[in-house]
């Protein structure tokens, strides 16, 4: 149990919100022109993929932010 802070949080917290703030906008400004004339349930599938596949690396993000560790 950590008894002391650690900088790691605050830094990751900032970290995350960059880095999702910057897939967001790639993903809102690059994916309309490719997919932008596909029928609505075409689409769909496309943009629930997209917005899970950022969870994937998530879990070894929060272990290292809480552990220093990245496994």
């Amino acid at each position: 149990m950590r008894e002391a802070p650690t900088w790691r949080i605050p830094i990751g917290v900032l970290a995350l919100v960059l880095v999702l703030a910057l897939y967001g906008i790639a993903i809102a400004s690059l994916l309309p022109p490719l997919i932008g004339a596909w029928n609505a349930l075409a689409q769909t599938p496309v943009y629930v993929v997209l917005g899970v596949v950022w969870i994937l690396p998530l879990r070894r993000f929060l272990i290292w932010m809480e552990t220093g560790r990245w496994g």
